[in-house]
């Protein structure tokens, strides 16, 4: 296991904590407009398109480093099927339970309101775009919990076996160019996985990765801008932007939350500790108060979305930290699972 400053011992890492705060407001953020935004937005869907190159690569690198440190992927062969037991239950339960929870949800809705985004054909289609043909999932905002499960179940074999890191992220990068059906999210797995290995790779390295991040934080930020901006322009095709903006923002993002005043900033770390929750249930509840609004004679126009905009990302951000409390909190099996 790493050891020195940047070391998990038994206090949690708070610049992890922070990025991920940061991270899953960005998920909020690209979640307000599930498919059309209204007709003559025109900045919305830019930044959207600029979110969305690096903030779940973000999350995955993440994933990988908590991963390391914690030693999860350093389980011996003996306690492998314990290990995939106890990572079923913390992300594939939530992955069905919610997934099923919005298609049902949705179905609902349907009847009484044209304004669900993405809706199902029908409880049939439904239940197998949910989970098996994923391209036309009606609950897509939760893909991130199936992926993080199958990227352990590779990563942790493929470490005993004598891959190591690096090698982990050279599959990352083949799997870039394999042609990867949309079944079980397999396709993602394909793309993000490369993130997942970097953040092994560098808490494998990070007494001497981080403090370096550190002292060339502009370097990695004008890296990180100028592959969102040349993304932005078409330069990059979007095929490899993900790929290119993604590792360009992890040096520079992780760099960052180390650097003042970044580093003594407490939202991020209150963000951060609701994250799961916050991701399970944003879209339903920004779904509900984009229909809430609509109902009240809010319209989905230009001039309706800055109401909107506010309101709804403020949904997709406190109402499920509500829920936990108000709800979640009375069910401690079900409430464990969203911390």
């Amino acid at each position: 296991m790493p050891e020195g400053p940047y070391a998990l011992v038994r206090k949690r890492r708070l610049d992890l904590d922070r990025a991920k705060g940061i991270a899953i407001l960005l998920v909020v953020f690209g979640h307000i407009v599930a498919r059309q935004q209204p007709e003559g937005l025109t900045w919305y869907e830019p930044l959207r398109f600029a979110v969305y190159r690096f903030h779940m690569p973000l999350f995955f690198y993440l994933s990988g480093t908590v991963a390391m440190l914690s030693g999860v992927l350093l389980t011996p062969p003996e306690r492998w099927a314990t290990l995939l037991e106890r990572r079923a239950v913390r992300l594939l339960l939530p992955f069905f339970a919610v997934g099923l929870l919005i298609l049902l949800g949705k179905l609902g809705a349907g009847q009484v309101t044209s304004t669900v985004d993405n809706a199902p054909e029908g409880l049939g289609p439904g239940l197998r775009h949910l989970f098996w043909d994923t391209a036309s999932s009606p609950a897509t905002s939760i893909w991130y919990l199936l992926v993080l499960f199958l990227a352990t179940a590779v990563a942790v074999p493929a470490l005993r076996l004598g891959l190591g890191s690096s090698g982990l992220v050279v599959l990352g990068l083949v799997l870039q160019f394999v042609a990867v059906p949309p079944m079980l999210y397999l396709d993602r797995f394909a793309s993000h996985f490369v993130f997942f290995a970097i953040g092994i790779w560098v808490a494998e390295r990070q007494d001497r990765l981080l403090p370096a991040l550190s002292r060339q934080l502009g370097l990695w930020c004008g890296l990180f801008l100028c592959s969102l901006a040349l993304a932005g322009a078409g330069v990059v095709p979007e095929a490899w932007s993900m790929l290119v903006c993604g590792l360009l923002a992890l040096p520079a993002l992780h760099a960052l939350v180390l650097a003042a005043p970044v580093n003594r900033l407490r939202w991020p770390l209150w963000f951060g500790r609701y994250s799961m929750v916050i991701y399970l249930f944003n879209t339903v509840a920004i779904g509900v108060a984009k229909a809430m609004l609509v109902a009240l004679g809010v319209g989905w126009t230009v001039a309706g979305f800055w109401l909107h905009g506010p309101l709804l990302m403020a949904a997709g951000l406190f109402l499920p930290i509500a829920f936990k409390h108000v709800v979640l909190a009375r069910l401690p099996a079900v409430d464990r699972l969203t911390d």
